[in-house]
């Protein structure tokens, strides 16, 4: 089974659903966010969620409905989109303060940019130690006495080095410039957003974002803290979605 866990903005629980073990966490997105908005009247909804549950293809469903805004997070890719859109640069990313872009294709649209330096230095670290690891790797490629062909050789190799084969054999060099390229994006992520400016402001659309940390919270205090909902022993669906509910309610209470 899956289970949804909605929060409001000081990460409490207030409601709790139980799916299909198949299904996909982004496929239910539109429908609950409709729900919540007829089930209470609510006629603004901030909807904050992480790259998995606010995909693009959600927010082209959403991005219309009135009273309804969703702040998010760029994926990879979307960052690099940007960047060569050149709406972004390395430069505008700073630890002590929040730089947002307007889309101007989409003006709705703003862009929060940050840089945590706890992320920052885990990022360095695990590249520091994967690229020993190769480093390691490549020395036993090279040192091999069993002849390979340039295509078998070249598929071990990683993205930031430099190579060719000569006589059967592994020449390579660690490319410094990929690295540093690489190095300048470490800890940098990207909020996404369309909640207008007289109702956040760039620091507050960050803050709602980091907020999604409470909801991982509370999934951990029904899962594992103060609860495990699993293994469920019921069999039939009522029972399950009584006995997650129950789990959320000792959760928030």
């Amino acid at each position: 089974m899956v289970i949804g866990l909605i929060c409001n903005q000081d990460g409490c629980p207030v409601g709790v659903e139980v799916f299909a073990g198949n299904t996909q966490d982004a496929s239910t997105v539109p429908e609950k966010i409709r729900e919540v908005q007829q089930r209470y009247g609510v006629k603004k909804l901030i909807f904050v969620g992480d790259r998995g549950m606010v995909t693009q293809a959600n927010y082209e469903k959403v991005k219309d409905w009135e009273g309804l805004w969703t702040i998010s997070a760029l994926t990879h890719q979307q960052i690099l989109d940007l960047l060569e859109r050149k709406l972004i640069t390395p430069e505008l990313f700073d630890e002590r303060k929040v730089v947002e872009v307007i889309d101007p294709d989409h003006p709705k649209l703003g862009y929060c940019l940050c840089r945590n330096p706890e992320t920052k230095a885990r990022e360095g670290a695990t590249r520091q130690r994967l690229l020993e690891l190769t480093e390691t790797g490549l020395e036993k490629i090279a040192q091999a006495k069993r002849t390979a062909d340039a295509a078998h050789i070249g598929a071990r190799v990683g993205k930031f080095v430099t190579w060719e084969v000569k006589r059967s054999k592994l020449l390579w060099s660690m490319d410094q410039k990929k690295v540093q390229a690489e190095e300048v994006w470490d800890g940098c992520y990207v909020v996404r957003s369309d909640v207008p400016k007289e109702e956040l402001a760039a620091a507050q659309t960050v803050a709602g974002y980091k907020k999604l940390e409470l909801v991982e919270q509370a999934f951990r205090q029904i899962k594992t803290v103060q609860l495990e909902v699993r293994p469920v022993y019921h069999k039939l669906d009522r029972r399950i979605r009584s006995h997650v509910f129950l789990c959320m309610l000792y959760a928030a209470s």
